[in-house]
């Protein structure tokens, strides 16, 4: 028996915060498509459970325990709307692209984050197949200590752009993600999908 509207859409950000492939593919359809994964690694574009499981990875390496409460949810046939709160620690690098490189790395810095996002996602076949999403990416910034930007701030992100540390950032979130993608996790390095 498959899972109902808001079975799935809890599904899919249990997905986020676990990397499960198994509900990847309980929950996620074929033909997903991730209207967000342009400021993401590429392999997170992926369409399919793919691009989840490298979306996971991209945002567990970033963020330690990763958490997603829902605050509110509706849905029809078609469609789920939810409100929730993205919470974790920034123990790793937070990498984001623009068409496929780097555009920012911001260096851990051992910070909560916890501010709330609205998300969308389109259901086919009793699968969730599209999403998008309304974040408040400024207060995760203000919060990170990165937005606004204080003097010495802006000398550490710099500093990793100049010493090659934000390339190598990019590089090892780049594998990561597209190692999910694969089905490949770096715990159980022969388990494959």
């Amino acid at each position: 028996m498959g899972m109902d509207a808001t079975e799935l859409a809890h599904g899919l950000f249990r997905i986020l915060e676990t990397g499960a492939p198994a509900l990847a593919a309980e929950v996620v359809h074929e033909d997903f498509r991730n209207r967000e994964a342009a400021v993401s690694p590429t392999a997170c574009a992926l369409p399919g459970p793919a691009g989840v499981l490298a979306s996971s990875a991209w945002m567990r390496s970033a963020f330690s325990d990763l958490r997603f409460p829902v605050l509110g949810i509706a849905h029809n046939d078609e469609q789920v709307w939810l409100r929730l709160r993205m919470q974790g620690r920034q123990t790793g690098p937070f990498v984001r692209f623009r068409d496929g490189a780097l555009d920012q790395a911001i260096p851990p810095t051992g910070r909560d984050i916890d501010f709330e996002q609205i998300h969308v996602l389109d259901l086919r076949d009793g699968k969730v197949v599209g999403h998008e999403a309304v974040r408040d990416d400024m207060t995760m910034l203000g919060q990170l200590g990165i937005f606004p930007p204080s003097p010495a701030t802006a000398l550490r992100m710099l500093a990793w752009r100049v010493t090659g540390k934000a390339a190598r950032a990019a590089e090892d979130v780049t594998t990561k993600a597209a190692e999910a993608a694969a089905g490949l996790h770096r715990e159980n390095p022969g388990q494959s999908h």
